[in-house]
């Protein structure tokens, strides 16, 4: 099943946890939509605007998988309304500062990048609210100390 024109049902569902522990990550209707409007708005404009392939980390998650995962209890994608995804051979930082410059986001972290490590080092995550609230909040989130941390703005 297509949500745009270059996304998929599957690829915003598929987890190779959910899979290996046999957990089910079905999405109900509301969190389809919600993926619809991820789609709409973040994932199909960085397509269209860098006319490569988007790869999908982490889309939608069930309760069960996202505890699996050890994910935030409040994680928006356990509502359908996140995504963790690059660019191959794309820094994350540049994508991450294309979407803060040109797109309508409720949540924007770019996660774990080390320009030391190359350009795909970490993960951009980005959420979108169709109620339209969407705070426009940038993090980067560091590992310090064996913790993860939050940092306001987009660090290099």
């Amino acid at each position: 099943m297509k949500l745009t024109k270059n996304f998929s049902l599957n690829e915003l569902t598929k987890s190779s946890t959910a899979i290996r522990l046999g957990i089910d990550n079905t999405p109900n209707s509301e969190h389809l939509v919600n993926m619809v409007n991820v789609c709409c708005h973040i994932l199909q404009p960085v397509r269209e605007h860098f006319g490569r392939v988007v790869t999908i980390n982490s889309g939608y998650r069930s309760p069960k998988l996202n505890t699996a995962v050890n994910g935030s209890k409040t994680s928006q994608h356990c509502n359908g309304q996140a995504a963790d995804f690059e660019i191959y051979n794309f820094p994350n930082h540049d994508l991450a500062n294309w979407i803060k410059q040109n797109l309508d986001f409720d949540q924007l972290i770019l996660e774990f990048y080390n320009p030391k490590e190359g350009p795909n080092s970490g993960w951009v995550h980005c959420s979108y609210n169709l109620d339209g609230s969407n705070r426009k909040k940038v993090m980067t989130a560091l590992r310090i100390n064996n913790k993860t941390s939050y940092k306001p703005g987009l660090i290099k």
